[in-house]
């Protein structure tokens, strides 16, 4: 996975953006605010905006963002307020991963229905509250839909275990993203119809994934102590 990485002056703030020009051949499934669901994915874009991001147009500012990068065709786009200039990457036998970690906001996903989250007072319409993690994996093989499916939630599963042991109380943030991109089939190859943590190209993307987000964590950490 070649990142490309530019910068941008938006609201007073100096930004970063990381691109993945995937090229032809690729499928993605994603949970990104442009470009979500599962179809053919030319490029992956995860922007950072400002920390008070207001826009209620989110989606026509990746748009945007995309355009000025040269970005053409279909492909998939996040936003988050961590700082992407940070972004961590790693691999793991064949499996690629690039992840950008803010944890101003740590969530568990199964809060009771009356928990109040005061820190979640910035959250805008589309969901963009400082502190995303946003995730990007490649897989150099052909996945089943199944198998993109259960890719999600390994990445997913080994997220929350790398937060957990770099000491964050929770299983992410209230707007993390996600992508997986693999080749589409050519051939009589078939697909791999399992990515589940113990499957051969599951176990790579969970051990990927996790060196990212743990690494990531970490790195969080660091920062904070150093502001004191």
């Amino acid at each position: 996975m070649r990142l490309e990485t530019h910068w941008r002056e938006e609201d007073g703030a100096r930004l970063a953006a990381t691109v993945w020009r995937t090229g032809p051949g690729l499928r993605a499934i994603s949970s990104a605010l442009l470009g979500g669901g599962i179809g053919p994915v030319r490029w992956v874009l995860n922007a950072q905006v400002p920390g008070g991001y207001a826009r209620l147009d989110p989606q026509a500012h990746l748009r945007e963002l995309a355009d000025a990068y040269g970005l053409r065709g279909r492909g998939v786009a996040m936003m988050t307020a961590a700082p992407v200039g940070r972004t961590v990457q790693a691999e793991d036998e064949g499996v690629a991963v690039s992840a950008t970690v803010g944890l101003r906001v740590p969530t568990w996903a199964a809060a009771p229905a009356d928990a109040a989250d005061p820190e979640l007072a910035p959250v805008h319409l589309d969901g963009t509250v400082p502190g995303t993690i946003n995730i990007v994996v490649a897989v150099p093989v052909p996945l089943g839909d199944a198998a993109l499916v259960n890719a999600v939630v390994t990445a997913t599963e080994a997220k929350t275990q790398a937060l957990l042991e770099a000491g964050y109380s929770c299983t992410g943030t209230a707007s993390d993203a996600i992508c997986v991109a693999a080749p589409v089939v050519t051939g009589s190859g078939g697909e791999e119809p399992f990515a589940g943590p113990r499957s051969t190209w599951g176990a790579r993307v969970a051990r990927a994934v996790h060196a990212a987000v743990q690494a990531g964590a970490v790195d969080y950490t660091a920062r904070l102590r150093e502001r004191g």
